[in-house]
């Protein structure tokens, strides 16, 4: 029996495996060090050479590519997602649709997770999910990005019709799939505030971020850095330019929206704070714009690089840090942080694309 999978769908979740698995190593004693695999799927991110600078770390055993499967490659599983106007009929075909998807994801999976003792599924709303609970597999959900349930409880919201019900023949029977805890094989669900979630899962266990970081040692962050930095000089060119500057800006970008809306939103966004400094662009790495290009001359940081990879430089530093939706309590680099939220975006689309708290009554705790 192998020890240890983490199913990573992004950056960011690579970067909490990273965190968990150094954890536990300095308590080798009761959980063996170097003996976890890393799996990086393909369904979210394009992860490079990202999977070779892992290995070179020599934190995990071994680094496994994933070519995960999204329902609309399936035209067989097209019929089964029509709203046929009525729950009963509409609970079947979902029935039916649970059933199916997990067997045509089966082919794809890279690994026989029957053999290891602890699973770590994030953003379990993936295939992998149907995938787990259909084969009987237990495994420990993690919160897909900081907070990012208190923001958007999005299982509550794609069931918020006969949610009870639902719930129960996920959890349950097992017989549908609903994310974030809510799987029947799921054992429990790691988020980093419980108190923040206005309505918490009984199966959330609550796994702060921020003791992780602050238990780093200098070579541990180093080691993080080497794994997580495409081109350490380009960014060591950038943080010199950094900190030659007096007010710096960093503008930390998301694939909001269409492309044009998104183009003209960060437009606005560089052209107001402008004004107060010099302006930093982060992209993130599944925003498809090519910033470089709408703003030439402007110092644009490596997209595939986590934001947070910036708190491990000493004396790196904003005055600001903007952004519109992303969470920035894990920040250490800036001194204002700026969310702008549901009222900016309401300026540029339809408020039912973006305010599903308000649609189910949710005032976010903190804001």
């Amino acid at each position: 029996m192998k020890e240890r999978i983490y199913v990573c769908h992004t950056y960011y979740h690579a970067y909490i495996a990273f965190l968990k698995e150094l954890n536990l190593c300095r308590n080798a004693q009761t959980a063996p060090c170097g003996e976890a695999s890393l799996v990086l799927s393909s369904l979210s991110n394009n992860f490079e050479q990202f999977n070779e600078r892992v290995k070179r770390t020599g934190l995990f055993s071994e680094v496994i590519s994933f070519d995960e499967k999204r329902a609309d490659e399936f035209p067989q599983l097209q019929r089964f997602r029509k709203d046929r106007g009525n729950i009963v009929t509409n609970m079947w075909q979902r029935i039916r649709f649970t059933r199916l998807y997990a067997r045509m994801e089966k082919p794809f999976i890279p690994v026989d997770f029957k053999k290891y003792k602890d699973i770590y599924v994030f953003c379990d709303s993936d295939p992998i999910g149907y995938y787990l609970n259909q084969n009987k597999i237990p495994y420990h959900a993690v919160e897909d990005g900081l907070n990012c349930i208190a923001h958007f409880d999005v299982a509550r919201y794609d069931n918020r019709s006969f949610f009870s019900l639902k719930a129960f023949l996920s959890k349950k029977l097992n017989l549908i799939f609903i994310q974030n805890g809510y799987g029947k094989y799921c054992l429990d669900m790691e988020v980093n505030d419980i108190s923040a979630i206005a309505f918490p899962c009984p199966y959330y266990r609550e796994v702060p971020r921020q003791p992780l970081v602050d238990a780093l040692t200098r070579e541990e962050k180093d080691l993080i850095l080497r794994a997580f930095v495409r081109d350490a000089d380009d960014l060591n060119q950038k943080l010199m330019q950094c900190k030659k500057e007096e007010n710096k800006i960093l503008v930390l970008t998301e694939p909001l929206c269409s492309l044009d809306v998104r183009k003209r939103i960060f437009q606005d966004i560089v052209k107001k704070y402008e004004k107060e400094g010099r302006i930093f662009i982060k992209p993130h790495p599944r925003d498809a714009l090519d910033y470089r290009e709408i703003f030439p001359g402007y110092p644009i940081f490596d997209a595939t690089m986590p934001m947070e990879m910036l708190n491990f430089y000493e004396n790196v530093h904003f005055d600001q840090v903007v952004t519109v939706f992303t969470d920035l309590k894990g920040i250490r680099f800036g001194d204002k942080l700026v969310r702008l939220g549901d009222e900016f975006m309401d300026q540029y689309e339809d408020p039912e694309k973006h305010n599903q708290n308000k649609r189910m009554g949710i005032v976010e705790k903190g804001n």
